[in-house]
């Protein structure tokens, strides 16, 4: 089976010449395989195709896709958006009473697919000129578990809750104080109950239009879980989350399923996943094109296959190769000389005061950030640029400093290569950099889209590059793996790890993500204190000892997948997680 598809947002088609059409073979033999549409973008027939993937290679901004697919699947398409656009097979079946997992790229259907389970989105079964009524798609699943599931949906059977993808939309979705929003959904406990449980008591009285994007999210997990439903949906509930948070929102969530409840939970962060979920739905796919649900695996298994990117059932690989994690976390000393110094360094802004304990990062060294939203990460970054001055202490070293900020600006005019190229040419337009850095962080295929024209994702990795692109002796990440889903944040640890392993740089990564800082870090800096306050930093440390030291304030312990060596965190009480506690080993025991 083969399907062709148009991602009509990097077709650019007033700036080439359609070679899409001019090189097709069976085009210059008379056969129109490809037209152009209403909007000037090619129509291609996936009847008269033959495959030969002459467009694919001709289109200069990659915006054509020629695959070919499972015969197999041919009966199992659930939706489709268009002629020549994104097509969804299968769906996930959530069960009752336990947490269903949800993982795959950004881009292949996971959120269609939580809109057709929840009742918003109705299959039209790939006839998309002449969508089925919901009878005529519910009949055509029929003798399956997914039909009695979208049944007891379209007949109320069902209540439903539902936490969307992107929460920093609901300012604009839905005004008034953050109070106002939770006392219409007060069923399964009261607005002060919420407030308490979420962490929320200190913005209850706040517009919605004053949170941040942290503050949204719990908002918003708080408002799901307040309703009284039986099947809740929660779409990346740990962005913009520190791993604290996490935690606490993961715990409140599985308390939901241990009340008999349906809960189905898309979910980048690996760590936070393993954690939440019993059961997992792996999608495979190609980003804009067609997403593929396989059958539910039991939550290690799916992680370790996805991570392996082979799927041994459906005989499948979706990644050219594994994502790997360092057998043993590193535990000698750094002992290169030091790049720069700080000592006992301190800056008070009146309501938030940050205390920086003596500490260097060393030449050659990356140096992983960990702590609480709100206790100086960001300010002790902007430190280390030159952005901010402290009140006491000095920061010593000459040295050349590249910043990714937390949150990036768009406001560049020009598009993504004139990006890159302004931040360095020599560097943006060498083989080295596309090897190490175009081509992992995909790249390629965004270089003639505007800047200003980039979602979330791609314009992080955009700016991870553009920072990686320039001379200097420290580059400083804040948030890199934000927006970014599984394989692009391994593949972006991947990528700056290499970096600096190869240029003999040294790095700064702030990051929530447990299992990216495991990829990325040589050793750890840990923040406290009182978040919005006070806040405390030490370090950096031997990775060992700062992942202990942070871990012991979360309260859970780490161990090792025995397969992939991946970071996991213990059952809360399990005989592991007490054993280790005992010993004030949070972080995984070494192995030999």
């Amino acid at each position: 089976m083969r399907i062709a598809a148009v991602l009509f947002d990097r077709c650019q088609n007033r700036k080439c010449n359609h070679e899409c059409i001019k090189f097709c073979p069976l085009v210059r033999t008379g056969v129109k395989v490809i037209e152009l549409g209403e909007r000037g973008k090619p129509v291609i027939s996936e009847e008269l195709c033959q495959g030969c993937g002459i467009c694919v290679n001709k289109c200069m901004f990659g915006a054509i896709r020629i695959i070919g697919l499972a015969d197999e699947l041919k009966g199992e398409m659930v939706h489709q958006y268009g002629a020549n656009s994104f097509r969804l097979y299968r769906l996930p079946v959530p069960k009752k009473g336990m947490i269903t997992g949800i993982l795959g790229p950004n881009g292949i259907g996971k959120t269609t697919a939580i809109g057709i389970l929840s009742g918003m989105a109705v299959p039209n079964l790939g006839d998309y000129d002449n969508p089925p009524s919901k009878e005529d798609a519910l009949a055509s699943f029929r003798g399956t578990d997914v039909h009695e599931f979208l049944k007891n949906v379209y007949d109320g059977g069902f209540r439903v809750a539902m936490k969307p993808q992107y929460v920093d939309k609901l300012p604009k979705v839905t005004g008034g104080v953050v109070r106002d929003l939770l006392s219409k959904v007060e069923e399964r406990m009261t607005v002060g109950e919420a407030a308490e449980r979420f962490g929320l008591a200190q913005v209850i009285d706040r517009d919605l239009s004053k949170l941040s994007g942290g503050e949204l999210q719990r908002v918003a997990i708080a408002a799901t879980c307040m309703k009284d439903a039986d099947i809740y949906f929660f779409d990346e509930p740990t962005s913009y989350l520190d791993i604290y948070q996490r935690v606490r929102m993961a715990r409140i969530i599985k308390g939901l399923a241990e009340e008999d409840r349906y809960v189905v939970v898309i979910e980048h962060d690996l760590a936070v996943l393993d954690y939440l979920a019993e059961n997992v739905n792996l999608v495979y796919g190609s980003e804009g094109a067609y997403g593929v649900f396989t059958l539910a695996r039991q939550v290690r298994t799916a992680i370790n296959v996805y991570l392996d990117g082979y799927l041994p059932e459906e005989n499948i690989r979706f990644r050219d190769r594994p994502i790997e994690f360092a057998v043993s976390a590193p535990s000698a000393e750094w002992d290169t000389p030091g790049l720069v110094d700080f000592e006992d360094v301190s800056k008070d802004f009146g309501e938030f005061r940050l205390e920086v304990g003596p500490g260097s990062v060393r030449i050659g060294e990356s140096v992983g950030v960990v702590g609480p939203n709100a206790t100086g990460k960001t300010t002790f970054v902007k430190m280390l640029a030159g952005e901010i001055e402290p009140d006491r202490g000095d920061v010593d070293g000459v040295m050349r400093v590249s910043y990714k900020p937390q949150y990036i600006s768009q406001d560049f005019d020009g598009t993504v290569q004139d990006c890159l190229r302004a931040a360095n040419y020599d560097a943006a337009t060498s083989g080295f950099f596309e090897s190490q850095v175009l081509n992992p962080l995909a790249l390629k295929g965004l270089m003639d889209r505007q800047y200003s024209d980039l979602s979330g994702g791609e314009l992080q990795r955009v700016a991870i590059a553009a920072c990686l692109a320039k001379e200097a002796d420290i580059y400083l990440l804040d948030e890199p793996s934000a927006y970014l889903d599984s394989n692009q944040r391994m593949e972006a640890a991947k990528c700056i790890s290499g970096m600096m392993e190869k240029t003999g740089r040294s790095a700064l990564i702030v990051d929530h993500d447990v299992y990216f800082i495991d990829m990325v870090s040589d050793s750890l800096m840990v923040f406290g204190g009182e978040p919005g306050k006070h806040g405390v930093a030490e370090g950096p440390f031997r990775m060992r000892e700062g992942m202990n030291r942070f871990l012991r304030s979360v309260d859970i312990t780490f161990r090792r997948d025995a397969d992939t060596h991946r970071p996991r965190i213990n059952k809360e009480g399990s005989n592991l997680d007490r054993a280790q506690k005992s010993r004030g080993e949070y972080y995984y025991a070494e192995q030999s």
